[in-house]
């Protein structure tokens, strides 16, 4: 694996957030949208089902890699769907939570503890409004190169144009940092890495005790461009 020399090599800022990251999500807005906090996770992993599903890939046969995992919530709910499922973040403090599954600490924010063309899915959620500047396009490559030929990768942000995303992120003590992008502005930033944007989903429009009801009409929606994050689906060369 090759080496990179950034100047992002400092002291992961969620290793400040680890021992109290639980309660610095906290938020009345955040709270009301959802009670349970693994609805977001779950959310999540559905749409990512159904990416995958409509891919026609069989996750069974298939390793995945969750890059930016944390506290490894994805990767308990979907990890045993595949053949191999693992997780990495620049985060040691995040890590140090309990999972079943492998969870590897990354060198730095833009480098992936993997070898070349060695994962066949890598997830990033929300993991790129953390990373700012020329950074973004350092981990878009890494991710290129260590999936395969055909390899596909699915990104999942926080939508800018959904206002109660907004107001959700500007109270956030962990997104005080925050670089929102929209969807578009992200599948340009793949397409320059060479990989290419296959589709977009957008979801996360229903509060939690309104979407148990009413979840069909996200479905309907999920290529209106409102809802609170989306999902994007590209694909690594096959050659």
């Amino acid at each position: 694996m090759k080496t990179m020399q950034t100047s992002e090599k400092v002291r992961p800022e969620f290793d400040l957030y680890a021992p109290t990251y639980a309660q610095l999500l906290d938020d009345p807005v955040r709270n009301k949208f959802a009670q349970d906090p693994l609805h977001f996770h779950r959310r999540k992993w559905r749409v990512i089902q159904k990416l995958l599903t409509r891919a026609g890939i069989t996750m069974k046969t298939q390793r995945w890699l969750d890059v930016g995992c944390g506290r490894a919530e994805l990767l308990d709910l979907g990890g045993s769907s595949f053949a191999q499922a693992v997780g990495c973040d620049p985060s040691a403090g995040m890590l140090s939570s309990y999972s079943s599954f492998k969870m590897y600490e990354q060198p730095c924010p833009v480098e992936l503890p993997f070898p070349d063309r060695s994962i066949d899915f890598v997830t990033a959620v929300c993991v790129y409004h953390h990373v700012h500047g020329a950074a973004r396009t350092l981990l878009t490559r890494e991710i290129k190169r260590v999936l395969i030929p055909g390899g596909l990768c699915c990104i999942v942000e926080h939508n800018p144009w959904n206002p109660v995303t907004r107001a959700i992120v500007a109270r956030c003590p962990i997104d005080v940092e925050a670089e929102l992008s929209n969807a578009r502005a992200t599948a340009m930033l793949f397409r320059a890495a060479g990989l290419r944007a296959l589709s977009t989903n957008y979801f996360l429009y229903l509060p939690e005790k309104v979407f148990h009801q009413l979840g069909f009409l996200e479905g309907m929606l999920c290529k209106v461009p409102f809802g609170g994050q989306y999902a994007l689906l590209a694909q690594a060369p096959r050659r």
